[in-house]
């Protein structure tokens, strides 16, 4: 895990608003992915899923460049293999080659009559002097994609009991400028606020340096990656105060819940009302009525934002707190949860792990918990323009997974999809999403 562990400085242009909390989100250490093969090599190869965002209305397309550097030629066989996010061969294909020396060949390949859904695909070459494996992945008809898992009927109640359990809670907000961390542009400000079972969470505010003493701001709400511990994060923009909240278990709210990080994603996930996410997602409601409670901030004018755990979190409390204006997630986690189950390790894996070692605690009792506490379940509750970023080599959010949320958000929405990356997002995403926000606030 990359945790910050210093003050976040970064120079913003009004289109990289939020290009630093890119950096914070995420729940682990990237994958490691068979990449295409660049020049400088004795072979080198490129494939290509033919469309920019990896996704077709009918017929797959894809190519496969090679080229050859070598003094001789190479000879073998190039071949495919497509199967579904869980695994399913769907179609192979394998062909002789023979590879000219100091040459470049290009194969094109069509793949008609798919479902509507994502699939995997390896393509292998096994040449004279080289063997390699490149990985891809593309959809059809992704909009068609919808989850066969229905909300559970007490849903709404649920979480409307949650919420009514934490309005109960007197918040005590308290705020402690720290003079060390300032800029020359932004004041630097340490938030705690008591939460959900009257527990303390903290974060940090920073704040733009204005004579206008009657200066309101628009507010960004970061929210935490997977056991990532957020630190403030200040900036050139005049025109917006950066919140970033620390959950309970998380970063600088461990004081109580203050687990190993596998087992984080487990805790209590046996009882639906004591589940840790639970309280997480209820840290996230407060810290809107922190907002709410701040004179200076601009009410109407709040962007959640977040990846990975992060961007769950962005779109629960989109969900369930109205107040948000915008909602922005990257590559959200726990999405479409039971379609999870035989396509990703994590956290699948330590959630198995976790009730093997608890006596009466057997997993489809906690998969079904957490239909609670589905991504996909929060986003159909959205009323705010909603922005979502997916990798479509994304090992814990398979992009049929991430559709199921995309597609039930049933308001102004818009997909950024990233066809070679896993779980992350490229500054193509964090332009768009500071270009979004600016426009949407009139912060021009």
């Amino acid at each position: 895990m990359n945790c910050f562990n210093f003050l976040i400085t970064i120079k913003f242009k009004p289109y990289y608003l939020v290009l630093a909390v890119c950096f914070l989100l995420f729940n682990g250490a990237r994958p490691v992915l068979a990449q295409d093969k660049e020049d400088g090599e004795e072979v080198s190869t490129v494939l290509n899923i033919n469309d920019k965002n990896g996704t077709f209305s009918s017929t797959a397309s894809f190519s496969f460049e090679i080229k050859n550097n070598h003094d001789t030629n190479q000879e073998g066989t190039i071949s495919y293999i497509i199967t579904t996010e869980k695994g399913q061969v769907i179609k192979t294909l394998s062909k002789p080659v023979n590879l000219a020396k100091k040459s470049t060949s290009k194969y094109d390949f069509d793949v008609p009559g798919l479902k509507a859904g994502f699939y995997k695909l390896n393509m292998m070459i096994n040449v004279s002097d080289y063997d390699d494996t490149t990985r891809r992945a593309f959809g059809i008809k992704p909009d068609d994609i919808r989850s066969q898992y229905a909300k559970p009927a007490d849903f709404d109640q649920f979480w409307q009991t949650a919420k009514d359990e934490l309005a109960k809670v007197k918040p005590n907000y308290k705020l402690t400028e720290l003079p060390d961390r300032q800029t020359e542009n932004r004041k630097v400000y340490q938030i705690e606020m008591k939460s959900l079972d009257d527990i303390l969470i903290r974060g940090f505010m920073t704040v733009p340096i204005t004579k206008n003493k009657d200066k309101k701001f628009s507010v960004l709400l970061g929210l935490p990656g997977y056991q990532v511990n957020l630190q403030p994060i200040v900036g050139d923009d005049p025109d917006l105060v950066i919140i970033t909240l620390n959950t309970r278990g998380q970063g600088t709210s461990k004081d109580v819940v203050h687990t190993e990080r596998d087992a984080f994603i487990s805790y209590h996930i046996e009882d639906k009302n004591k589940y840790v996410m639970r309280g997480v997602i209820m840290d996230c409601v407060r810290a809107v009525d922190f907002i709410f409670a701040q004179p200076n901030l601009r009410h109407d004018q709040i962007l959640a934002s977040g990846g990975s755990m992060g961007g769950f979190l962005s779109l629960a409390v989109s969900g369930l707190d109205h107040r948000i204006a915008l909602c922005s997630a990257q590559n959200p986690i726990m999405s479409d949860v039971h379609n999870l189950v035989g396509a990703v390790t994590w956290p699948i894996n330590d959630i198995r792990k976790y009730c093997n070692s608890k006596a009466g605690v057997s997993f489809d009792q906690v998969i079904n918990n957490l239909d609670y506490y589905d991504t996909k379940n929060f986003a159909s509750r959205i009323k705010c323009p909603t922005l979502i970023g997916l990798g479509l080599l994304d090992p814990f959010v398979p992009p049929a997974n991430g559709y199921a949320v995309y597609n039930s958000l049933n308001g102004d929405k818009h997909m950024i999809i990233f066809k070679n990356l896993g779980h992350e997002v490229s500054v193509e995403y964090k332009e768009y999403e500071g270009r979004w926000m600016r426009d949407t606030f009139g912060l021009f």
